[in-house]
């Protein structure tokens, strides 16, 4: 067998086996270990197990120079000593290479590739170089596997296990797979701790052999043995604490701004003003973190945007607002996690995918490193915007597990804000509405003490006319019958104004007055007629044409007669408002304002359509056209808001109908009202 070698040259080849076999033993422990962390998946016993394999392993590789393990090489390729398991076929080696290398490794791949399938963005990508990194390096250790079972395949492939760091590196600066510090700092204690653990024993065999066989005679290789089993025992306890305490110290300033943030997050819900909790969010990110700037977008309603609430740093915000349907809002909503710039840019660079696109470009410039999504349940309130850190490092999985537990605090704080500023508000409608309520009851009585003034005044007005008349006037001189005569005409006036105002305050009673809640078949022509005995006491009829454009045989509506004239007022009112609006504003030669009524029967409704050519309404009005107290006139005396959002009530609550409008500015409004027709 040794013909060619001598036997202390076998020998030494088969200590240099064991040394590698020491690591081959321990690649497949630690590198599933280190699956179950960086999967943050609990397997406690799992691992104690698998260490007591590798344990059992361990000492059946060193014990008796590996008597029940490696136990027997041969010369292959004339030049180096292999294992050769096929000539003894000893169980236990064949236990460690199926546990360890088929079954262990097999798992923590499957485990890999399950946590693969419903990943997106950066830790799809980390995942995905961890799978192809791990496999190449797996395929390069199993072909020195194969001349143990007498496939002798030179090991050309080992140079797949040298890819696989290079494969994790690539990973590691590409995709952040893990802090490059942190990566080192754990590569340089486990070289340190397994240097200890396997060095000792090694030189403790090879300086103090001679010592030892006088101490301890033939079985001197016990003593290394016994101490490689303790500190390959104690390895992975000592790798784990010097690890945690070396993280610790290198990631000190975070875990401090990290904890800072989960105290600050839980103190947000009891801020009330929602500008004074944005500004406090914005000031702790930036000044705790360290970042170039941070920035919240809160969603509208009313305009269906997200609007920039506060932003803090020295970046400039190049979009103040986004629309709803924005591709980067979209992809917030369905992700529920963090948008993070580097991720979107490697995408846009590596597919064809539009969307892509459209993210790098938004961040770009919004100048955002991160965008964290505020969600409250399944509600999305807005963003977060995030810029980079000062220090230049980046954001890691701690970082967003940390603002995304801000972000749901913030949501139920900014919630809570906004809650509050409503009920705020609300208050201060009801007060209004109750005023207005208090001024509508008033009418009444108010209208009836000033008939009583203008009777008092007509019959003051009467007798003395009459008086007049009954003078004899032949004898006055022509001075003395010229002042009568103008008094009789000034009192002739005072009755016709008496008479007049008495109509006015009629019309006052009859449109205050809620009347009867009854509904009867009422015809457009007597719904505009009795609005505008109304209406021509405040605006100019003389002022602008109105038209009626529609036949006379058009159904009749079902309706309330006095709540409808509500409604046709507030039409006239407002369309007279933006005519005045527009002829001084424009100053356009040969205007002339129009209001004009057209209808159009649709099946069981009658579609009626109020147009004029007035100022019209900035598109950011067009949404809030029907809130209660919103009013685009100048001043209160012109409107106090809630004539549409009245006319609003009444069409669709009180007739079952329905009511719409579009609107040019500078050109014009239109609203289309459908009402029942009366059967």
């Amino acid at each position: 067998m040794f013909s060619s070698l001598s036997i202390s040259q076998y020998n030494l080849a088969l200590f240099w086996w064991q040394v590698a076999y020491t690591g081959a033993i321990y690649v497949p422990v630690f590198f599933s270990h280190f699956i179950f962390r960086f999967l943050n998946l609990k397997r406690k016993y799992l691992i104690l197990i698998i260490h007591a394999l590798a344990l059992f392993f361990l000492l059946s590789n060193w014990y008796n120079h590996s008597l029940f393990f490696l136990r027997d090489l041969r010369f292959i390729f004339g030049k180096f000593y292999w294992i050769d398991w096929s000539k003894y076929k000893t169980l236990i080696w064949l236990l460690f290479y199926i546990c360890l290398y088929w079954v262990l490794l097999s798992y923590s791949f499957l485990l890999l590739i399950k946590a693969y399938k419903p990943s997106g963005g950066i830790r799809r990508n980390q995942l995905k170089y961890f799978i192809v990194g791990s496999i190449v390096g797996w395929i390069g250790a199993e072909a020195n596997f194969l001349p143990a079972f007498r496939v002798d395949i030179y090991p050309y492939l080992n140079f797949f296990v040298a890819l696989y760091p290079l494969i994790i590196a690539y990973a590691m600066i590409k995709y952040r797979l893990m802090d490059i510090t942190v990566a080192i700092t754990r590569a340089g204690i486990f070289i340190a701790v397994y240097t200890l653990v396997l060095g000792i024993p090694f030189a403790l065999a090879v300086w103090l052999k001679a010592w030892l066989i006088d101490i301890l005679g033939p079985g001197w290789w016990l003593a290394p043995l016994g101490l490689m089993a303790v500190l390959a025992t104690a390895g992975p306890f000592i790798y784990i604490y010097v690890s945690r305490q070396a993280e610790e110290r290198l990631l000190a300033e975070q875990k401090r701004y990290q904890n800072t943030l989960k105290h600050a997050s839980i103190g947000m819900t009891s801020i009330r003003n929602l500008q004074r909790l944005l500004n406090l969010i914005t000031h702790i990110v930036t000044k705790t973190v360290k970042i170039s700037y941070a920035a919240v977008y809160l969603y509208h309603s009313e305009t269906d945007e997200y609007i920039l609430q506060v932003s803090r740093g020295r970046h400039r915000i190049s979009l103040p607002k986004l629309p709803a349907d924005n591709p980067m809002i979209a992809w917030l909503m369905f992700k529920r996690e963090p948008l993070i710039y580097e991720e979107a840019k490697r995408q846009m660079e590596d597919t064809s995918d539009a969307t892509y696109q459209h993210l790098e470009e938004n961040m770009r410039l919004l100048a955002a490193s991160v965008l964290i999504p505020i969600f409250l349940e399944d509600k999305f309130m807005g963003f977060i915007v995030l810029g980079d850190k000062l220090s230049g490092q980046i954001y890691t999985e701690d970082d967003l597990n940390v603002f995304q537990v801000l972000a749901s605090q913030a949501a139920l704080a900014i919630e809570n804000a906004q809650f509050y500023d409503e009920a705020q508000e609300m208050q201060s409608q009801i007060a209004q509405a109750e005023k207005m309520a208090t001024i509508g009851t008033m009418a009444d009585g108010l209208s009836h003490q000033i008939n009583n003034r203008f009777y008092a005044l007509s019959l003051i007005a009467g007798d003395t006319i009459d008086t007049i008349k009954l003078m004899d006037t032949t004898k006055c001189t022509p001075e003395v019958k010229e002042m009568i005569d103008s008094v009789s005409h000034a009192l002739d006036r005072i009755q016709a104004n008496v008479m007049q105002g008495g109509e006015v305050v009629k019309g006052i009673m009859k449109y205050t007055r809620k009347g009867e809640e009854k509904f009867e078949a009422l015809t457009l022509d007597q719904i505009i007629d009795g609005t505008l005995d109304m209406v021509k006491y405040k605006v100019k009829l003389d002022e602008f044409d109105l038209l009626r454009d529609f036949s006379k045989d058009i159904p009749k509506v079902k309706g309330n007669l006095v709540q409808l004239q509500e409604v046709f007022f507030n039409f006239i009112d407002n369309a007279y408002d933006a005519i005045v609006e527009r002829r001084t504003t424009l100053k356009e030669d040969g205007f002339r304002g129009k209001i004009t009524f057209s209808t159009l029967p649709k099946g069981e409704h009658l579609e009626i359509v109020v147009e004029d050519n007035g100022m019209g309404m900035k598109e950011e009005n067009l949404k809030k056209i029907f809130t209660p107290f919103f009013t685009t006139k100048i001043s209160a005396r012109k409107g106090t808001g809630l004539g549409l959002y009245v006319i609003n009530k009444i069409i669709t609550d009180g007739h079952k109908g329905s009511i719409s409008f579009d609107s040019v500015y500078q050109s014009g409004t239109r609203f289309v009202v459908e009402l029942p027709i009366f059967k």
